[in-house]
């Protein structure tokens, strides 16, 4: 009798698991695998805040897995070899594994599937992660779209399937297991903890990814259209994380919609399904434009006169801009490893137009210090608030902070919780605390000046961006 491996990467949970649930089907044993080979994934090697996330639910997978009489293998080196190796151990013949639509995780899985079938192996893969897989949607032409909403009305053309992968109660189990390395031997937590904001922010795994949604959809759904954009508030989902790391799938979150009664062409529930059809856009536009990870989607970009300043980036990084809003989001992003996405498109706006650095500067941040970074939504994201990508904001939307603080942070509570040094200031005074006002405490000598004159500063950005051919 033959055995499955089951190589997990970003698929770590048991429901709607189309690898394992087909593994499971074929009634031999099944041998889930996870290698850790992080610079396969080069020149976007996971970050700090995504290791953490990833020890930990490997952890809780692990747990899983042994409830169903089954284990996870853990084993890190270079994939194909480590397969391989497996693959001699345990007289496996068949590999089952979950897409990931990276360029570099393409090219690689790509040639370990053909090296496999060469040496006689079945090797297939399956789609876990999406709604509608990169390839399927295309333009009148044929062509990859550009545009984010006739994107998604095709996608909600070719319907959504709601049938998740049945769940297996049991996996068969080889004879003998083979050796697994440790999970602390993988090396993915901090040697120096800094992560006690994030301790106490999440829960990762697949539980947590379950009773974050039934959260959700208890308190939060039918509003989310008027609260998602406020930053003071828990108005969004925080499943991001969660499904980065596939511990739920966008499949289980629409099909929970739909059991709880809320229609998905109105209100909160329409809303919310958008935003994971934002992210399917994320992805239908990192597979047809690769480059865009490092460059720009719109050519003239190239020629952008982005400065440099090692000074203002680190006070960007470090939430000491002087501008509330702005310092309030980048800490919640260092104390929690997550940030609002209203607070996203501010601070990068901020970085981009106002202090006119480079997006790759602020993805490359994103990057190391988000629990839920990915690469197609930071692409996405970065590129939208820089102008350069697809869909993306104008040259001349340039956010005014002290704006967006007052209208979607009105009360001030969400610059209190992260900015402690403006605590005592009135709602009137605290997103722009530079400004005199009679009736308002002076500002903290500890809190900074701001490092930029915000009007000075987006006049200098539209001369910028004029000069772009």
């Amino acid at each position: 009798m033959g055995a499955t491996l089951v190589w997990l990467r970003r698929d770590l949970r048991l429901g709607d698991q189309p690898a394992l649930a087909a593994a499971a089907e074929r009634g031999e044993p099944v041998i889930p695998v996870f290698i850790h080979a992080p610079e396969e994934e080069a020149p976007w090697e996971p970050g700090a805040a995504s290791n953490w996330w990833l020890h930990h639910s490997l952890e809780r997978l692990g747990a899983s897995l042994e409830n169903r009489g089954s284990c996870l293998i853990r084993r890190r080196g270079a994939s194909l070899d480590t397969l391989r190796a497996l693959i001699r151990e345990t007289g496996a013949d068949t590999v089952f594994w979950n897409r990931l639509y990276e360029p570099a995780v393409i090219r690689r899985d790509t040639a370990i599937k053909k090296a496999l079938r060469t040496e006689g192996l079945t090797a297939t893969s399956f789609n876990a992660a999406l709604l509608h897989e990169p390839w399927r949607i295309a333009t009148g032409t044929g062509g990859p779209y550009k545009v984010f909403s006739p994107f998604w009305k095709t996608c909600r053309a070719q319907g959504i399937d709601f049938a998740p992968a049945i769940t297996p109660e049991r996996l068969a189990a080889p004879e003998r297991w083979p050796h697994s390395e440790s999970l602390a031997s993988l090396g993915l937590l901090p040697r120096t903890r800094w992560d006690q904001g994030l301790r106490e922010t999440w829960t990762p795994g697949e539980d947590g990814a379950l009773a974050r949604l039934e959260g959700f959809i208890d308190a939060t759904v039918q509003d989310y259209g008027k609260t998602r954009e406020r930053p003071d508030q828990d108005g969004t989902s925080r499943l991001s994380p969660h499904l980065h790391f596939g511990e739920i799938s966008p499949r289980q979150i629409v099909r929970a919609l739909q059991e709880a009664g809320l229609g998905l062409e109105a209100g909160g529930a329409e809303h919310f399904v958008r935003e994971l059809g934002w992210r399917e856009f994320g992805h239908h536009l990192l597979y047809h434009f690769p480059h865009t990870t490092d460059a720009p989607l719109n050519p003239r970009f190239e020629h952008f006169p982005w400065r440099e300043s090692p000074e203002d980036l680190h006070a960007w990084q470090r939430g000491q801009t002087g501008i509330p809003i702005v310092d309030a989001a980048m800490r919640e992003l260092w104390q929690t490893g997550w940030m609002h996405n209203r607070s996203r498109m501010i601070v990068a706006s901020l970085l981009t137009k106002n202090l006119r650095m480079h997006w790759l500067h602020g993805a490359r941040w994103f990057w190391d210090t988000l629990v839920d970074a990915d690469l197609a939504s930071n692409t996405l994201g970065w590129q939208w608030a820089g102008g350069s990508g697809a869909d993306a904001a104008p040259y001349f939307r340039i956010f005014n902070p002290v704006r967006q603080g007052e209208r979607f942070d009105p009360d001030g509570t969400y610059v209190r919780t992260y900015v402690p040094e403006l605590a005592d200031l009135p709602a009137d005074a605290i997103h722009s605390p530079w400004e005199k006002r009679r009736h308002a405490p002076t500002p903290p000598d500890k809190y900074p000046a701001p490092r930029v004159d915000l009007k000075q500063s987006r006049e200098a950005a539209l001369e910028a961006f004029q000069t772009l051919p």
